[in-house]
C-alpha cells in the first residue's frame, strides 16, 4: 500500500515532544494499567508508533515478543537505545517501518496504537488501524487482535472562556490539562457525546455532530471545548474501564454569541479523523 501525502501529517512529531509524553503522569501509568490488564503471559504484541518505546517496553513485561514499529529514524534510533536501558528490551523489536503498510510476521494477540490527539485530529490514529484491520485480515484472516485503546468517546462542551494574555486579545486554539482545575473557564452546558467507537468495529470515515444547543446558564457563549476519552482497557468483570483523557482542546467561535437559558442555536461541524487543527470550524446559527 502507497502511503498518501497527508498521512505525514502527525507523524514526525519532534523528539521532544515524545520526552513530554514521558512525564505525563497521567497517561504513562493509565497504560501501564491497561496493559498490565490486557496483555497475558506469552502475548505476541504489536505497537504501531512506537515513539520512545515506552508502551512496548509495558507490554514486554508479560509478552513473549513485541515488535515497536516507528517511522522515524531518528526516533526508532532512540527508542532502540532506551530500551536497551531497561529490562525485557530483547524481547522487543524496534522495525524502522511505516504504520500504514506494515504487517507483523506472525499473527499477533494484541496491538498498540497510540497515535491520539484531541478530538482525533492531526494524528492519524482512526485511519491508521483502520488501514491495519485490512491488511491484517487479508493476510491472517480472523480473529482480530485485542486493540489498546480498545474504544473511543468524544464530547464538546459550549464555554465562556477568557482569550485576553497579558492584554493581548488573541482568540485562538488553546489546550488545557484534563487533571487540573479551571476557574477561567465557564461551562455552559453539560458536555455533549458527539462519536463512540470500538476499534475492532468498522471506524468512520468522519467526526462529525448537528444539532440543537440549550444552555444552562446566560453568558457570553465564545467557544467550544472538545473532550477525548480513550477507553484503554475494559475490565468487564470489575464493571469498570482503564482511561486516559487527552488534552482539552478550546476552539473558539468566529463571533462571540450572547445566550440566555431560553435561547437555542444550531450547532455544526464535520471534519475527517486526521485532518489539521483548523478543519474543525464549528458553525453557528439560530434555531
Amino acid at each position: 500500500m502507497t502511503t498518501p501525502v497527508s498521512s505525514e501529517l502527525g507523524q514526525f512529531i519532534p523528539l521532544h515532544y515524545h520526552y513530554n509524553m514521558l512525564n505525563d503522569r497521567a497517561r504513562m501509568e493509565s497504560f501501564r494499567a491497561a496493559l498490565n490488564h490486557v496483555v497475558h503471559p506469552g502475548a505476541k504484541v504489536l505497537e504501531l508508533g512506537g515513539g520512545t518505546g515506552v508502551l512496548s517496553f509495558f507490554a514486554a513485561r508479560h509478552a513473549a515478543k513485541v515488535w515497536c514499529v516507528e517511522k522515524n529514524p531518528a526516533l526508532a534510533q532512540e527508542a532502540r537505545r532506551i530500551l536497551d536501558l531497561n529490562p525485557h528490551g530483547d524481547k522487543i523489536e524496534v522495525v524502522l517501518a511505516d504504520a500504514f503498510d506494515y504487517l507483523p510476521p506472525e499473527p499477533v494477540d494484541i496491538v498498540i496504537c497510540e497515535m491520539i490527539h484531541v478530538a482525533m485530529l492531526r494524528e492519524k490514529q482512526i485511519p491508521v488501524i483502520a488501514a491495519f484491520k485490512e491488511r491484517y485480515l487479508q493476510r491472517f484472516g480472523p480473529p482480530l487482535p485485542v486493540f489498546v485503546p480498545e474504544a473511543l468517546v468524544q464530547a464538546f462542551q459550549p464555554i465562556q472562556h477568557p482569550f485576553t494574555f497579558s492584554g493581548y486579545f488573541a482568540p485562538t486554539i488553546l489546550f488545557q490539562d484534563p487533571e487540573a482545575t479551571h476557574d477561567d473557564t465557564v461551562p455552559l452546558s453539560t458536555p455533549i457525546v458527539y462519536q463512540t467507537l470500538a476499534y475492532d468495529e468498522t471506524l468512520p470515515t468522519r467526526c462529525e455532530w448537528q444539532g440543537t444547543l440549550t444552555f444552562d446558564r446566560a453568558s457570553d457563549f465564545n467557544a467550544l471545548r472538545f473532550i477525548t476519552k480513550n477507553v484503554l482497557a475494559i475490565l468487564p468483570d470489575e464493571g469498570r474501564t482503564i482511561d486516559w483523557f487527552s488534552q482539552y482542546l478550546i476552539v473558539p467561535l468566529a463571533q462571540p454569541v450572547t445566550i440566555g437559558t431560553e435561547r437555542q442555536l444550531q450547532l455544526a461541524f464535520s471534519y475527517h479523523p486526521g485532518d489539521p487543527l483548523e478543519a474543525l470550524r464549528p458553525l453557528i446559527s439560530e434555531a
